[in-house]
């Protein structure tokens, strides 16, 4: 059996107003690459390393403009972080706006919710 068939997540896939903007945010705040594959402006995503793989996402314009700050958008995950107060500042130093402060889940760990700079909403969690 194919390993990726086992019900978990396999594939995410930002959609952002500015590309090269949503590019610089998540470079910035999370190490991830990019690479350029398909049409103009799409670009595959590596959120992980060669010790710790992560999984693969995608990159490109958004098809339908947004329709206000709470319209619904096409990206939601939560990223695992080591340390969510660096994270935090990280956050908002590369344009983010934090949604929901630092919170606990009980025997879980703590989280916070974001926009990024094209209005997707993220959350980062440091588990326990």
């Amino acid at each position: 059996m194919n390993p990726q068939n086992n019900y978990g997540v396999v594939h995410f896939a930002i959609e952002a107003d500015d590309v090269d903007r949503a590019r610089a945010f998540y470079e910035g705040v999370f190490g991830w690459r990019f690479e350029a594959w398909g049409p103009p402006g799409f670009y595959r995503v590596l959120s992980g390393t060669a010790e710790v793989p992560g999984i693969e996402g995608a990159l490109y314009a958004r098809a339908v403009p947004r329709r206000g700050d709470d319209a619904m958008v096409g990206y939601r995950c939560t990223i695992g972080v080591p340390d969510l107060d660096a994270t935090t500042a990280a956050v908002v130093a590369n344009g983010a706006t934090i949604r929901t402060e630092r919170s606990t889940i009980p025997g879980v760990g703590s989280l916070i919710e974001f926009a990024d700079p094209e209005g997707n909403i993220v959350c980062a969690m440091q588990y326990e």
